[in-house]
């Protein structure tokens, strides 16, 4: 598969388009040995390539240098062509949810794979969610990010380029607030969690996460709501807000932040 995956990476380089990301896919799976191949139809790859561009798109606020949204595109590929190879329809899954989970995962492995986080940055995130906590105990509200900034001695531009940092490092994630929790997106929609013990879990959690939102300011709600629950882009985002791509960036970066020192208080709380 290390061929494949080479050959995805170089084509996808040197092309541009859905239509060459098909021909990329389809030749790559085209290429696994038969006694390799699932069962799944070059059709059905096809008609999931859409798939790997809308993961893409959702981490693109993520991307620090060298990354590039073409490397997302190239990783999600590499996915799907693995998830056709290794599904199993014995298991009584459908191979587009299947496909999902290896596309999303092959996405978030690469981002993590090029993350790296300086001690300098490592330190003012952990000081800073040590004062929020604070701050939020003593006074029963968070900081707004103006105080959080002059508590650390910095700019409010500054404190936005460190939550922005923190989030492209997966520091604050976009996918869990824990190893064991669930993501914030599926938080806000309907899936639904087979065991009972999960669904009193996750109730719980989203209770904890409806009041951790309802905290937060305006701005701040109105981006979770429109990125997570309404599943808009960036720049969607800041039409409707009539505010800059940058700015709602900000925004997102810093309600994050606020929801995952409140989500993790409320985990601490529970041990």
């Amino acid at each position: 598969m290390a061929v494949q995956t080479q050959e995805i990476n170089e084509d996808l380089l040197a092309g541009n388009g859905q239509k060459h990301l098909n021909n990329v896919a389809l030749r790559a799976y085209s290429n696994v040995k038969d006694s390799d191949r699932g069962e799944i139809e070059n059709e059905q790859i096809a008609e999931l390539l859409p798939m790997v561009y809308k993961i893409a798109r959702r981490v693109v606020i993520y991307l620090k240098p060298p990354l590039s949204f073409e490397d997302m595109v190239s990783a999600g590929t590499v996915g799907l062509v693995k998830a056709a190879r290794d599904f199993d329809p014995s298991h009584q899954a459908e191979f587009k949810t299947y496909a999902y989970i290896r596309i999303k995962g092959a996405i978030l492995d690469e981002l993590r794979g090029w993350s790296f986080m300086p001690e300098n940055l490592r330190k003012r995130i952990s000081t800073a969610q040590q004062i929020s906590r604070k701050i939020t105990e003593q006074t029963g509200t968070a900081p707004t990010d103006a105080e959080l900034a002059a508590k650390l001695g910095i700019t409010v531009e500054e404190l936005y380029e460190t939550f922005e940092n923190a989030r492209a490092q997966h520091f604050i994630s976009l996918d869990s607030f824990g190893e064991d929790s669930p993501a914030l997106g599926n938080l806000l929609t309907s899936s639904r969690p087979a065991a009972p013990e999960e669904m009193i879990e996750r109730e719980e959690l989203i209770d904890k996460l409806t009041e951790a939102i309802r905290q937060l300011s305006q701005k701040n709600r109105q981006v979770i709501l429109l990125y997570y629950n309404q599943q808009l882009t960036m720049k969607q985002i800041a039409e409707i807000l009539e505010i800059t791509e940058s700015r709602v960036s900000q925004l997102h970066a810093s309600a994050l932040f606020n929801l995952s020192v409140k989500l993790r208080r409320w985990k601490d709380d529970r041990l």
